[in-house]
Parts: structure tokens; sequence; C-alpha cells
């Protein structure tokens, strides 16, 4: 970048008073963090609900068969994440997150009157689309407020708000669905969530974009590779395949993903099997991603202080423990531990797999970065489903979990061997 530019962007912002920083844009910031719980609610409607009205309702016996509407919405979600970057790249981010809240509209309606499983795995292929939009922007747009400074706070925030979104709902559908059935109260939730999070992206949320341009003048590329002038497909090899730091946050988001989709799936039919109540499986349904939630709050800052690689090893292996316990275990004590392990492992490894993305990446390009990552993790929905599902159907579920818990642990092995420490001083992966 010349030095031209970089004057012109200094004095843009000390002509509009666009700063950097955390404090500087809080107002703006907790907009997000809400819109974001939003966000997390509309996927959290379905959590508690979804595999039981398989069986139930749809007499669905096969796990597979069960465990495509997860499929159906990885895909569209992981492929949605990769397009939302470029997009927002080129168009900005607020028309991409209104957009995705858009596209969400018909979904509640779609899971109350679908008469057929088919209809079900529509509505997925869409909401995977519009979290896909919605999710990807606001993390793109947390990271252009704050800047380089507290960027692993800031993921802990965008991500805790996210996912106590998902707890929060996927507890109250399990009590409402216990109590007024299946259909259609659960999903009458997530049309208020709709509703909500596109009037507050309209008229509330700003644009975000020339924070990102701020950031560009003064930022110095992690490595040669990483400069600001790459091709969208220079950027996919490098966060891919090429840069250690950057494919190995890849492939350990694409594991965390894996074996979320499996408990999201088949946990719930596991604890239904052991002849738990709707109330208990909604309690263990929530407290996994309560816990994931409410614990990024604490472990997206540790990453600023302490550096990324060590808490994504350290929660890549507790994960692969708590499916072990699950996979073993034969009631609710157990399950209900192992389910708060499994949360505090996800917590250590989900903002800070963010942050060490925005350590490396370029602000020209980081959103089509962050993209690419979300593309591989969210991929691990898809590849979660399909392989618990033919493992539980040819063995059982105890051993899609043990098969799982066994990819997670060699994960966290494999950033050990490769990925890059941190400089904590300037939070770059050195």
């Amino acid at each position: 970048m010349t030095s031209g530019n970089t004057n012109s962007l200094r004095q843009q912002r000390h002509g509009n008073g666009m700063t950097l920083g955390l404090r500087q844009n809080l107002a703006q910031f907790m907009l997000l963090v809400a819109v974001n719980a939003l966000v997390g609610g509309t996927l959290g409607q379905e959590r508690t609900v979804l595999p039981l009205l398989a069986g139930q309702v749809f007499h669905l016996d096969l796990y597979t068969s069960a465990l495509t509407y997860i499929l159906a919405f990885g895909l569209a979600k992981a492929g949605t994440n990769y397009f939302a970057g470029t997009l927002s790249d080129r168009y900005g981010r607020k028309p991409v997150l209104i957009a995705g809240w858009i596209i969400a509209l018909p979904v509640p309606l779609m899971l109350i009157l679908g008469p057929s499983w088919g209809w079900i795995v529509a509505a997925n292929v869409i909401l995977g689309v519009s979290q896909g939009l919605t999710w990807s922007t606001t993390v793109v747009m947390k990271m252009d407020l704050v800047g380089p400074s507290k960027r692993g706070l800031a993921m802990g925030l965008n991500e805790a708000a996210g996912y106590l979104g998902v707890a929060g709902t996927a507890l109250a559908t399990g009590y409402i669905a216990a109590n007024y059935g299946l259909r259609p109260g659960p999903f009458l939730l997530g049309a208020a969530y709709i509703a909500l999070g596109l009037g507050l992206s309209v008229f509330a949320v700003k644009e975000t974009r020339d924070h990102a341009r701020l950031e560009a003048a003064n930022h110095t590329a992690a490595h040669a590779d990483a400069h600001g002038e790459l091709s969208n497909r220079e950027i996919f090899t490098l966060t891919s395949f090429r840069d250690k730091s950057l494919s190995s946050v890849s492939q350990a988001g694409m594991v965390n993903n894996l074996n979320d989709g499996l408990a999201w799936g088949l946990f719930p039919v596991l604890f239904a099997a052991a002849g738990l109540t709707i109330e208990k499986i909604g309690i263990l349904a929530a407290v996994y991603p309560a816990v994931w939630g409410a614990a990024q709050l604490v472990t997206g800052a540790l990453s600023d202080k302490y550096g990324r690689k060590w808490l994504i090893v350290g929660g890549m292996l507790v994960q692969a423990a708590a499916l072990g316990m699950i996979a073993v275990g034969q009631d609710f004590g157990i399950w209900l531990t192992a389910a708060v392990l499994l949360g505090l492992g996800t917590a250590m490894v989900y903002p800070t797999l963010l942050a060490a993305i925005g350590d490396v990446a370029h602000p020209q390009w980081r959103a089509r970065s962050v993209g690419i990552y979300r593309l591989w993790r969210d991929g691990g929905f898809a590849v979660g489903a399909l392989l618990s599902g033919i493992i539980a159907d040819a063995f059982g579920i105890p051993a899609a979990v043990g098969v799982v818990a066994g990819l997670t642990a060699l994960s966290g092995i494999l950033v050990a061997i490769r990925m890059r420490g941190t400089d904590h001083h300037s939070h770059r992966l050195m």
C-alpha cells in the first residue's frame, strides 16, 4: 500500500472519528453480540426437537436417515461461509447480514407445517445458507471493529453470545415440546428471533468494512506470503494447506464440528434409548452448548494473554476425553459431567481458532480467510453426520462416539506438531 493511501486513510480516521478498539466501538459491538445471540437461537430451536421429530413423527429408524438434516445443514452452511467472506469484501458486511436474515424467514413455517422429512431437510438447507451469511458476517464485523489487540476477547464474546443463544433455546424448546408438543410451539420461538434479528440488522447495525481498511493501512504481514494483494485462489490454498498455522486451524475446526454434528444428531437418540425423559434430554442438549458459550467469555481473552496454540491443543484433548466418557457412560450423572467437559474443551478451541485466523490473515482478505476456515469447519457437520450415522447403524452409537473421540485426539496432536506458536506481544502467529 502506498504512503498516499496510508495518509488518506489516516485522514479519513480523523475526519469521521472512526477508530479501532473494543471500548471505542462498544455500542455497535454489543449490538452485534445481541444479533449473534439471535443467530444462535435460530439454530437452537432445532437442537432438542428435531432428533425426536425424526423418530416420533416421521418414524425414521436408521440413524443415517435421521442425520440427513445435519448433513444438509452442514453442506449448505459450509459452502455459504465461503461466499459470505467474498461477498462482504465486495459489497460490504451489512447487506450480507440482512440477506441472511431474509433467507431464514420461511424456516419456522417449513418446520411447523412440513408433511414429510424432505421438508425438514429442505428447511435445514435454507437455515444453513442463512447461518453461513449471518454468523460469518457478525464474526468479521467484530474483528473489523476491535482491531488486532483484543481479537481473542472479541471472538469469545461473539461465540459466547451465539452458543448461549443455542443453549437457552435448546432448553426452552425442550420445555415447550414436553408441555405443548413437538410442533408448532418450539418453532414459534425461532420465528420471533428471525423477525427481531432482521429488524435490528436493517435499522441499527452499521457497516464496518472501512474499519478493516483502516487497519490494513497499518498492518504488517505475518510473513512474505501473507501480503495484502492475494487472489482468491491464493487465499484458499494458504488458509487450507500451505500456511502451517492457518491449515492447522482449518483441520481442527473441521474435527471440532465433526464431533458437534455427532452430539447434535445422536446424543438425544442415545439418551432417549437409555430411558431419559424429554426434560433430561433437553438439559443435556443445553448444558454442553451453555458451558461452551459461557466459558468462551474467559477462554478468548486467555488466548490474547497466553497465546493460541496450547489452548487449542488442550481443548481438543479435553473434548476427546469427554466423548470417551459419553461412549462408556450409562446414566444421567456421567453424561452430565461429560457434557460439561465437552463444552469446556470446545470453549478452549472455538474462539481461539477464529482469533488465530485473524492473527495471520491480512485485513484486506481476512473476511475471505475466515470464510474459508468456516467452510472447512462447518464441513465437519456434514462429515460428522455421515460418519457417525454409518458407524452407529453398523456398530451402535457408543462405537460412533468412540471413533470420533479418537479423531479429536489426533487432531489436537496434529496442532501440537504443526502450528506455529504465538508472539504474545503482537498476538501474531510466528
